[in-house]
């Protein structure tokens, strides 16, 4: 190792080291005949070698002093490492034409999970780690997923004064999302300790993006650990090139360059649990294509990592989850299961959800208070959301009514105008039923384009948007600042489907900044924004080329044993979406889609159901514009 020469300045052109500091060959012949006669110097080598001991060299310190190291005995009975196994257990999956690593046993032992996932050069590092106490009630799954990009791994340092790594940039957010929202169906929500899940990007070689492989990363993390997990999902970008009309799966950064297509997929072996894509208004044949080719191989990816977390991963700690005391259920719909149904059918929100917490707040009396109460009030309380949640599918199944006296296919009366604000370039205001948004369009030169400083090759942003969402358009009271998850990740929606429709710099060549701010919020904000946008682009002059617009789609799911058909709801309600199984969001024009997002609450859906809500969103997208017209 002595002779091994260091890197020069034309063997790595990025890497620049001043003359003062290379190595000189006297310096270097110095060090090795110092070391060589330490070495001949000690006295206790033959003895610590007939004593079965690997000897230790003696360190010079800077000022000449020797000072002795002592090493233990390698497999000595006293040795308390010799028990860790540190052999690497990897498994391999190939995904389209690229071929993912997936290490664990070497690095990272003390968390509950951790893997080292190798595409290419790129190498990411995740970890998932569970707290010790209860600090949820089983209604919800206490799940953070925090992803972050180092420079170090592109080679770079970051800019500004503050050089250390930390500050979470918006690609790292909406990352975060992507991670966090497939996943988290999988986790039993009755799993109430505090969940963490951390990946780095370690190194990145630039060929393909890392959003689908981080959604794998979390995944394998999870199935090997001790975390108790439903099934693992896997994580898949689809690409569709111009004139093709085959999907490319896991395409490199240079064919996404000219895909009319953007779509991250992830799922289980069985069924679809997220897709988010973005598109040049493709039509539904062609996104269920895509669909349905990226499926295919996440099920293998599934297949896979599910046999290899046996082989090497944790007992999962199914005892630690929690579950509703016997008789809950049927107490709470005996005292108050009328009354609730009753409630759940009151058209106006704030009227519905104040009868409800009242029927709420008695059941919790009746049911948890004084000494001798069988249940806790947060038994009754998640009992009564159960309860909740019937009401709402029994109304709309057997009835085909829903909260607001609508059918399962009319969306809300809608009213727009232009021209709101007198100052701005262009304004709008949109309000659909009881959602509303005021979207305002500020036009400037090059100057006022979105810096963009990631790992890639990030060009300035020449169109952005900033979605709001203050605590007031919900009737309450919160935290006001910087932008939360949710806001960064609504506005990046919204933003992705009208970006199809601005026209190129050579026809209008000015940076368009929207900005929408939601004043009542009743069920698809991020889909009102995308309305009240594109009319505030109109009304600020911008040649748009298509006239755009979106809705949010529902599902409630039937017994698939008992012969029921799921319901697709057009238009849902907040508490639709709260209490249904499928969140799908949609934007585009009556010929094609620009923009989707599909979130399940359950164990996933299968393609026919999928087929069945793109058929019947179309007819959402394509109304606004052509009445707008």
């Amino acid at each position: 190792g002595w002779t091994r020469p260091l890197p020069s300045v034309s063997s790595s052109p990025s890497v620049y080291l001043p003359p003062r500091l290379l190595p000189s060959t006297r310096t270097t012949e110095m060090a090795m005949r110092s070391s060589c006669a330490m070495r001949a110097r000690a006295p206790r080598i033959g003895a610590a070698r007939s004593a079965g001991v690997q000897p230790c060299p003696r360190v010079v310190a800077p000022h000449g002093r020797r000072r002795p190291v002592r090493c233990a005995a390698a497999g000595a009975p006293d040795d308390p490492y010799a028990a860790l196994d540190r052999t690497p257990k990897t498994l391999t999956l190939r995904i389209g034409e690229s071929e993912v690593t997936v290490e664990t046993g070497r690095i990272g032992r003390q968390a509950n999970g951790a893997v080292m996932v190798t595409e290419g050069e790129t190498v990411i590092y995740a970890t998932i780690c569970a707290g010790r106490d209860v600090t949820a009630d089983g209604g919800f799954v206490p799940l953070t997923v925090n992803y972050q990009e180092r420079y170090s791994a592109v080679g770079r340092t970051a800019g500004g004064y503050r050089k250390r790594d930390g500050g979470v940039r918006e690609n790292e957010t909406l990352i975060g999302r992507l991670v966090d929202r497939p996943l988290r169906p999988m986790i039993p929500k009755g799993w109430a300790y505090d969940t963490q899940i951390l990946e780095w990007v370690l190194s990145y070689d630039g060929e393909r993006s890392t959003d689908a492989l981080a959604i794998t990363a979390a995944s394998a993390a999870a199935a090997i650990s001790d975390v108790p997990l439903k099934k693992p999902i896997a994580g898949v970008r689809v690409g569709l090139l111009p004139g093709e009309t085959e999907p490319l799966i896991n395409p490199t950064c240079e064919q996404m360059e000219r895909s009319r297509l953007d779509l991250v997929l992830a799922g289980t072996e069985d069924a679809v649990m997220m897709i988010e894509g973005f598109g040049d208004f493709l039509t539904v044949e062609e996104m269920l294509y895509a669909v349905e080719k990226g499926h295919e191989a996440v099920a293998s990816a599934c297949r896979d990592i599910e046999a290899w977390a046996k082989d090497v991963g944790r007992v999962k700690n199914e005892a630690a989850v929690l579950v509703a005391p016997e008789g809950v259920d049927d107490a709470v719909r005996a005292l108050v299961g009328a009354e609730l149904a009753e409630a759940m059918a009151i058209s106006v929100k704030q009227t519905r959800g104040a009868a409800v917490e009242g029927i709420r707040a008695r059941a919790i009396e009746s049911l948890a208070g004084g000494d001798d109460a069988k249940f806790t009030e947060s038994d009754v309380r998640l009992a009564c959301g159960r309860c909740e949640s019937n009401a709402l599918r029994s109304m709309i199944r057997a009835n085909g009514v829903r909260q607001d006296g609508r059918d399962t296919k009319t969306v809300r009366p809608i009213t727009c105008s232009g021209g709101l604000l007198p100052r701005t370039h262009g304004s709008s205001l949109f309000t659909r039923g009881e959602t509303q948004a005021i979207a305002a369009t500020t036009l400037g030169g090059a100057t006022d384009a979105q810096k963009v400083d990631g790992l890639g090759n990030d060009k300035d942003r020449r169109f952005y948007l900033h979605y709001f969402f203050p605590p007031s358009s919900v009737g309450e009271t919160g935290r006001v600042g910087a932008a939360n998850r949710r806001e960064v990740g609504h506005g990046n929606l919204a933003e992705r489907a009208l970006m199809p429709v601005i026209p190129p710099y050579d026809d209008f060549p000015f940076t368009v900044r929207l900005e929408s701010t939601i004043t009542e919020s009743n069920g698809s904000s991020s889909m009102a924004t995308v309305c009240a946008g594109s009319l505030a682009l109109q009304d600020a002059g911008v040649p748009i080329t298509r006239k755009v617009a979106g809705i949010a789609m529902g599902l409630i799911l039937g017994d698939e044993s008992a012969g029921e058909a799921p319901v697709i709801l057009t238009d849902i309600l907040g508490s639709e979406d709260a209490l249904g199984d499928m969140d799908f969001k949609v934007a585009g024009d009556g010929d094609g889609i620009s923009a989707f997002q599909m979130d399940i609450k359950v164990e996933g859906i299968t393609l026919a159901v999928l087929r069945e809500a793109l058929e019947s969103a179309p007819g959402g997208p394509g109304f606004i514009p052509r009445g707008g017209e």
